[in-house]
């Protein structure tokens, strides 16, 4: 009877094992805590009655007496069964919060001003608003850098893009071909490396922008799985103009400096060279026209092969290591990224996981599948920003399907401000809004790195929250990383701060006193949120000239540059508002205004001084050289139309 009784519950060592082989499936500490309170559980039903004495034995030996027939603590015994399922139930429910799934989803040149979670009344962005309404919405959350590839580089690694290498010391700051040999170092730790360790499944989807490969097309140092990520879909450099056919050219600038100047030279030395031997007033041999032929041709085919080449070359969708399509066809390119965007979520259900969306919208050149294109109110950016919407949609659609919504954190920014210079050739604007604030993409005005931020984990953050704190996109590190119970690198230096307390109302104040602004490799700006007080200092040591003059940015060099003194002006003492009282940045501070301004300029001198004696030299991974393109690192797959 008693050996009956026994075969009809479940062995506790039997259990102990499928546990086990749960953690070491899943990766998940989970499997400990279940073992621990089975432990206790067993401990405590096969004790002997109060008052009696019985030798320690193991779960085995229990198991043992009680096939025989033995039964020292029926009463006890006889709760095993009911104990487990509470105490299953109360160590599940824990660990599902403290190790949430992860998805991380940014724009890319999305405003501010472009959700309508903060205040635009004309683009639809019902999801991205659902997320507001759902979570956190952080007010003063800042970009660690106004341009692609430097922003990515400090959102991946935690850390200001200068101690990377990757924030440029000369005019160009982002990466143009995907043949150039500079990138991410392999030495740097990404959040995606360490919730690996941590037994999570990682993936990216989209845009990468931060190198691909260092001495051959196959090393594929910088490749998004040399950094962590298990799975990657997308495009290894980033989406431009030159990328779909009809949508102009970024290089504008560059093909007049070095191909429609010296052609328009050389034709008109080769006329006044033909006038003047035609007057008989100078001997110009026919070698001299030969030459000045040939240089023109030499010209001309290298613009022809620029033009028949760039976009194949480099404007090509990735799956793995391997060329899916080449060139990219932008025709259901954002229902294909959304697919593999869900797919990831789907293989990966039962595992924790990280998922970093990393969209192509809003980046010139615009696209969108044909239920969005034509039917927003804003032109091709309003298309590409509300199909955009849609794919967030899908997202958080899929994670309600798959019951993994409670137990998933969800983040939304964009990588830096909307871009304002962008206009097409009819002279439609392809740029975004920054809503108040001025400035864009390419400066630290506000304009250009007060980013969306918004941030659900239901049952963890409250929804409808507003934070006004400065916050930095490098934050994501250290928060992430803590909640899937890894470890921060002691071995540099960490610029992020953990969101969580802010999010979950513990702290008031944000743990930034300062925030850094570079301008590719140089600092242009300090922000200081002080301890007491409300006041956000703002202390700039350069601004943009903005051209032309009364505009809201450099159309005349696409992106105001960081060098060049007629391109900048200069502050000294700095130019210093208070953000929280002039967003606009309107009104610097005067000593009539502010008594204290001498105390606060040299408080954030002193700060920046401290903050550069930290930043060690580190090789320039986009020098010239680096950003060279290189035939040797050129990936060629089916050059299919």
């Amino acid at each position: 009877m008693g050996s009956a009784a026994v075969r009809g519950k479940r062995d506790p060592a039997r259990f102990s094992v499928d546990l086990r082989r749960h953690e070491e499936r899943t990766g998940n500490k989970r499997g400990r805590v279940l073992q621990w309170i089975l432990g206790i559980a067993v401990h405590y039903c096969s004790r002997a009655p109060a008052g009696g004495t019985q030798k320690r034995s193991t779960v085995g030996e229990r198991a043992r007496v009680q096939g025989a027939g033995a039964s020292a603590a029926p009463g006890r015994n006889a709760m095993l069964p009911a104990l487990l399922p509470l105490l299953l139930m109360a160590a599940l429910a824990p660990a599902a919060r403290s190790r949430p799934n992860i998805v991380l989803i940014m724009a890319d040149d999305l405003g501010i001003g472009d959700p309508g979670c903060y205040g635009n009344t004309t683009l639809r962005t019902p999801h991205i608003d659902r997320l507001a309404r759902e979570g956190a919405k952080l007010t003063q959350h800042l970009a660690a850098a106004p341009l692609c590839t430097p922003s990515r580089a400090a959102f991946l690694t935690g850390r200001y893009a200068v101690r990377s290498g990757m924030a440029s010391h000369n005019r160009v700051g982002v990466f143009l071909f995907s043949a150039s040999s500079g990138g991410l170092p392999t030495d740097e730790v990404t959040f995606a490396r360490l919730l690996k360790e941590q037994g999570y499944a990682t993936g990216l989807v989209g845009k990468w922008h931060l190198g691909l490969s260092c001495r051959t097309a196959s090393d594929f140092c910088h490749h998004p799985q040399r950094h962590g990520f298990d799975f990657f879909h997308g495009i290894p450099t980033t989406n431009l103009r030159d990328c779909r056919p009809g949508s102009g050219t970024v290089f504008m600038p560059a093909l007049r400096m070095l191909i429609y100047g010296p052609l328009w030279a050389l034709a008109a030395a080769g006329l006044t060279l033909a006038v003047l031997r035609m007057l008989g007033l100078v001997h110009v041999p026919g070698t001299a026209f030969l030459a000045l032929g040939i240089m023109a041709a030499t010209l001309g085919a290298a613009h022809l092969t620029f033009h028949l080449c760039f976009r194949p070359a480099n404007c090509f969708l990735m799956s793995g290591f391997h060329i899916a399509q080449q060139p990219t066809n932008y025709t259901g390119l954002g229902h294909g990224l959304a697919d593999e965007a869900t797919g990831f979520l789907r293989r990966h259900a039962h595992t924790p996981f990280l998922l970093f969306l990393s969209l192509v919208h809003v980046h010139t050149a615009h696209f969108a599948g044909p239920d969005f294109w034509g039917k927003s109110r804003h032109g091709a950016y309003g298309d590409a920003a509300e199909e955009m919407d849609w794919i967030v949609g899908r997202v958080l659609d899929t994670l309600d399907e798959l019951g993994l919504t409670n137990d998933t954190l969800v983040y939304f920014t964009s990588d830096q401000g909307a871009h304002v210079e962008e206009v097409s050739a009819e002279g439609e604007m392809h740029g975004g809004s920054n809503g108040i604030y001025r400035g864009g993409k390419g400066n630290n005005w506000e304009g250009g790195i007060r980013v969306p931020g918004l941030v659900r984990w239901p049952g963890m953050i409250k929804p409808g929250v507003e934070i006004e704190e400065p916050t930095s996109n490098m934050d994501v590190f250290p928060t992430i990383v803590r909640l899937a119970g890894g470890k921060l690198p002691q071995d540099r230096v960490i610029d992020g701060r953990d969101l969580m307390p802010l999010l979950l109302g513990h702290t008031q104040h944000s743990e930034h006193e300062f925030l850094f602004h570079y301008c590719n490799a140089e600092l242009q700006a300090v922000r200081w949120r002080p301890r007491n007080g409300s006041s956000v200092w703002k202390a700039f040591f350069f601004t943009p000239r903005f051209s032309p003059p009364g505009a809201s940015g450099c159309f005349d060099t696409h992106v105001c540059p960081c060098r060049g003194s007629s391109h900048l002006v200069h502050h000294d003492p700095p130019l210093v508002f208070d953000v929280a009282r002039d967003p606009r940045e309107r009104r610097p501070m005067t000593l009539h205004d502010e008594p204290r301004l001498p105390d606060i300029l040299a408080t954030v001198v002193r700060a920046a001084h401290k903050h550069a004696a930290s930043v060690i030299p580190v090789p320039d991974q986009l020098s010239l050289g680096n950003l060279a393109w290189k035939p040797w690192l050129q990936l060629v797959g089916a050059w299919q139309k």
